[in-house]
């Protein structure tokens, strides 16, 4: 069954939110969970995904990147949902791929990666 959320993804051959200038790839915003073992700080939760779980409704996957995906070492994420703030998104991830919901999170960090340079290099993309 297909989800019914709106996922904060953005393209250039989809839907009414438009901006000035997309990239060919389009772009998301997405929560990553860094969740880090409290005796060794640099281990960290990665898992692997299970491909029978509604990877379209709890982290925004279409099956082909689901299958490209499920042999691989995932954090837990999901892009984010329209209106959703980065908190209530970790929260939701933690709850619907984790089955936690007293897990205390720390305050997010927010960062952006931007693509520009390398796409614009390769002649794929014009920044403004």
């Amino acid at each position: 069954m297909a989800t019914e959320r709106l996922f904060l993804r953005v393209s250039s051959k989809q839907g009414p939110l438009r901006l000035s200038e997309i990239p060919e790839g389009g772009f998301c915003l997405s929560a990553f969970l860094v969740i880090s073992n409290s005796r060794n700080p640099k281990e960290v939760l990665l898992g692997h995904l299970n491909p029978d779980a509604p990877w379209d409704h709890i982290g925004a996957l279409d099956p082909p990147r689901v299958e490209m995906n499920k042999n691989g070492w995932l954090l837990p994420a999901c892009h984010l949902i329209v209106g959703e703030s980065p908190q209530e998104a970790a929260k939701r991830i933690l709850k619907e791929q984790l089955g936690l919901s007293e897990q205390k999170l720390e305050e997010p960090m927010v960062f952006s990666e931007v693509y520009g340079d390398i796409l614009a290099s390769a002649g794929k993309w014009k920044p403004t």
